[in-house]
């Protein structure tokens, strides 16, 4: 079972620096049918001009994970960490007890990403932040695990949940499948390309719910970047 929803029916909010999309209800943006998938509460599509950015605001009791696709983000805290994640890297940062922090485009054009937030198995958590490359050559035909709290997670970078968010890049004409496991959720994100699950056809930055115990078929149309959460 798979829920296709396209691009243009994701939720919506635009000022001067900051062109959004939300996946699930967020800020001002509300529909009870898209609350969350499993223990995924925000997918945010988020493209934010040079020179501007979210000022210092305070977190508390989530992992959130940015996923730059274009650009730079530049992060500082109330921990005193500061950090420039590039596109193709990722970024986490568990909130806990609660954190203060700040995210930049120091950059001389727009930068995109993805903001994903993920409920923690465990409340109070110390907050920590932390940044790592995933070279996307890597990822070439194949899921490689880029932030995750299961046993098999790796070198991927750490959150306080059995979930894991996954990344791959897939050629045209070739095929990518992903077992979910009975009982869990999976939303599936492709920054750029046009693919098919299950042969249903998905275009670039739809979303797309897979349905827990079933293998899932992916299949490139054209050249596909993808990103995957899979949750409890």
């Amino acid at each position: 079972m798979i829920e296709r929803r396209p691009f243009a029916t994701l939720g919506r909010f635009q000022n001067d620096w900051l062109n959004a999309r939300h996946h699930f209800s967020f800020a001002s943006y509300y529909d009870p049918a898209r609350m969350s998938v499993g223990k995924l509460r925000v997918w945010n599509d988020d493209q934010i001009q040079a020179g501007t950015g979210f000022d210092p605001h305070p977190h508390r009791d989530m992992e959130i994970i940015t996923y730059v696709r274009e650009g730079a983000i530049t992060h500082e805290d109330s921990l005193g960490n500061r950090g420039r994640t590039e596109a193709g890297d990722v970024q986490v940062m568990s909130a806990g007890t609660g954190i203060r922090h700040a995210e930049y485009n120091l950059e001389d054009g727009p930068t995109t990403l993805f903001q994903i937030w993920i409920e923690p198995a465990r409340l109070g958590v110390k907050p920590r932040w932390d940044a790592k490359p995933f070279p996307k050559g890597d990822r070439a035909g194949r899921w490689v695990t880029l932030a995750s709290g299961r046993p098999d997670g790796g070198d991927a970078l750490v959150i306080h949940q059995d979930a894991a968010v996954l990344g791959a890049t897939v050629l045209a004409g070739t095929r990518l499948d992903y077992a979910l496991g009975a009982g869990r959720h999976g939303y599936l994100v492709a920054p750029k390309g046009r693919f098919t699950v299950d042969g249903q056809p998905i275009e670039a930055r739809d979303g797309v719910v897979l349905g827990g115990g079933e293998t899932h078929r992916i299949e490139a149309v054209e050249d596909t970047e993808l990103v995957l959460v899979d949750v409890p």
